[in-house]
């Protein structure tokens, strides 16, 4: 075997692990978390209770994702990343993809603005006790 078909097996080789490594921490990064859930007070517990009628089917009861969306409880929804205005434009307008592989979130018109104010109350309590600040 020549030296230039070494190299290319090599090369070839190195891709293919590279991609299956990719797959691989892609898919695991798009798997529901393990969420602790805190003690809530009222306006916390009435987002819950509109959180599980209206996002849970795909972030999870617990705001810890599904196979058919992402984990609510993860850095990138941190409030510095993702802050309430975030929340309120995805419920108004919908919002693209950007960080998982779950497509498009479209908008929620059910839900309004006060609605939301709750949800985003419950979330950030989840978020809190889960050590996202």
């Amino acid at each position: 075997m020549s030296k230039t078909n070494v190299i290319i097996i090599a090369l070839v080789a190195i891709s293919v692990a590279g991609i299956v490594w990719w797959q691989s921490s892609a898919d695991s990064a798009s798997q529901a978390v393990e969420v602790n859930m805190p003690s809530l007070d009222a306006t916390q517990t009435a987002g819950q209770k509109l959180f599980e009628a209206n996002c849970a089917s795909c972030h999870g009861v617990t705001a810890g994702g599904t196979d058919k969306g992402p984990p609510l409880v993860h850095i990138y929804y941190e409030p510095n990343h993702h802050p309430d205005a975030a929340f309120y434009s995805a419920v108004a307008i919908g919002t693209r993809q950007h960080h998982w592989k779950f497509g498009n979130m479209p908008a929620v018109k059910e839900i309004n603005q006060d609605d939301v104010t709750k949800i985003i109350a419950f979330v950030r309590a989840v978020q809190r006790a889960n050590g996202i600040k």
